[in-house]
């Protein structure tokens, strides 16, 4: 077994594998750095976010501040979005400090998509988006 990098983001889980030890409930963190393609920015709305996944709620922030909050159980198709909800104040707090705690284990800043794409280095189409590499590849022969 080769030994894993410190460049490598993730938990070991070989120890729940081996039957050793149990996951602790937690929350699964959800992120869009910036639109890669799958959603343009200018034309579609495509913005950058984080979020979590816990098994009973899901919360998402832009950088504008809270955007969604769904309970999975009551509303597993997310129809109604609970954010900024007055009788659930104390939950979206409870979702925010658990997302902060998870950007912080991870140092994730949570910048601007602009930001990412200078500090990745890479281009944007007219959209304002990072378009896919695939897509250029892969294009079709037209038949003659």
């Amino acid at each position: 077994c080769r030994p894993i990098l410190d460049t490598v983001e993730g938990k070991d889980l070989s120890p729940v594998r081996r039957n050793d030890k149990k996951i602790k409930k937690d929350a699964a963190l959800i992120m869009c750095p910036t639109p890669f393609g799958q959603w343009q920015r200018k034309k579609q709305g495509g913005k950058e976010y984080r979020g979590i996944r816990t098994k009973r709620y899901t919360y998402v922030k832009d950088l504008n501040g809270p955007w969604l909050l769904y309970d999975n159980e009551k509303d597993p198709y997310q129809m109604k979005n609970l954010c900024n909800n007055k009788e659930e104040k104390g939950l979206q707090e409870r979702m925010d400090n658990i997302l902060s705690a998870k950007l912080k284990e991870r140092k994730d800043e949570f910048l601007s998509g602009e930001d990412y794409i200078k500090q990745w280095g890479y281009k944007v189409d007219e959209t304002g988006t990072v378009g896919y590499a695939h897509k250029q590849r892969f294009k079709r022969k037209k038949r003659k």
